[in-house]
């Protein structure tokens, strides 16, 4: 590839990591260097298999700022702030030093959303990557502005759920 494209998966249904994951997998078929990273997920706690597919694999694998004070309310949401800014720190230098073809930041949309870090960083960081970086951003609440940004748009909503109906989170599909 030599020009990178910027994909937003966003929308209030289930399956936008999970087509981040897809994503993922059909590059690594094509032999592409490949990092996911997810911000505000707990994976020691909720396991997210599908990531750890993605390391099997090969996939880099990286998570910041983990969990999320909707989830979890006693997290400090300043501790989460600086730990989003810091990984996106880091991030930078994961593409420098690993200069990976396909970049996944799972979440990230919720980072911006919930305040965890301004919109205009992310914003800064989509114009300053690699020409050639294909971007993967996810998440609920995508905003007018990062959708004018992104080549991809993809707006996963929520038409019916189990759990609506008092059905649990069942193994191998939700989780």
């Amino acid at each position: 590839m030599t020009t990178g494209l910027i994909h937003v998966y966003t929308g209030t249904g289930k399956g936008k990591t999970t087509a981040a994951v897809g994503l993922c997998n059909r590059a690594i078929g094509h032999g592409l260097k490949t990092c996911y990273v997810s911000f505000n997920k707990n994976p020691e706690k909720y396991g997210y298999n599908e990531i750890q597919s993605l390391q099997k694999l090969g996939v880099d694998v990286y998570h910041f700022a983990k969990g999320h004070p909707h989830l979890t309310p006693t997290i400090d949401t300043d501790f989460i702030c600086k730990e989003t800014k810091e990984g996106l720190k880091k991030v930078r230098e994961i593409i420098k030093s690993k200069n990976p073809d396909l970049l996944v930041l799972d979440e990230i949309i919720i980072s911006v959303r919930d305040e965890f870090i301004e919109e205009s960083e992310l914003i800064q960081f989509i114009n300053e990557k690699p020409e050639k970086l294909e971007l993967v951003l996810t998440g609920r609440g995508a905003s007018p502005e990062l959708l004018k940004l992104a080549h991809y748009v993809s707006e996963i909503n929520c038409i019916a759920h189990p759990y609506n109906n008092g059905i649990k989170s069942r193994k191998g599909v939700e989780f």
